[in-house]
């Protein structure tokens, strides 16, 4: 097993340090297309089995989407999406509390645990935060974070025309 994690960590160094001298580096390890941040996430996710967002962290796809929706239409939006995604299944709603419970299993048969929070900000203002954690006591190899990513994408499309820029 610890052989096994040192072959893992070796390989990822190596390609950590390949795509540092192919692509042109600006010096926010944040950029498009993320190949330092994804490799450092999936480092990471050798032992982190849970990622959520927040207004707090230090990357800027990790961070609270704010809508200039109510809060009440920003849910029928959000949940309207959620229902269509294939592979997810929701297992629960809360409408007064804000918050969808949904289910995935990934492709090396996990099961991850979604929790959508929609929050009200203001009247018209609202924010959605998302927490993720994969059952199991070995972590995720950061799938955790791609699924966050998937699913502000998809929000995002949708409503982009009230998507506020911070």
């Amino acid at each position: 097993m610890i052989g096994l994690a040192f072959g893992c960590l070796s390989y990822f160094i190596k390609r950590l340090q390949q795509k540092k001298t192919d692509v042109p580096h600006d010096g926010n390890d944040y950029r498009e297309g993320g190949n330092v941040l994804s490799l450092k996430r999936t480092l990471v996710g050798i032992v982190r089995s849970q990622e959520s967002t927040s207004d707090r962290v230090k990357d800027p796809q990790m961070k609270t989407r704010y809508y200039n929706l109510s809060r009440d239409k920003a849910w029928e939006e959000v949940t309207s999406i959620l229902k269509k995604i294939p592979g997810y299944k929701v297992l629960h709603e809360v409408a007064s509390v804000g918050e969808i419970t949904l289910e995935k299993r990934t492709a090396f048969g996990r099961t991850v645990d979604i929790t959508v929070s929609i929050l009200s900000v203001s009247p018209v203002r609202s924010a959605v935060d998302i927490y993720s954690a994969s059952r199991g006591s070995l972590g995720d190899l950061g799938a955790n974070y791609r699924i966050i990513l998937q699913l502000f994408a998809m929000i995002d499309k949708k409503l982009s025309a009230y998507k506020v820029v911070q």
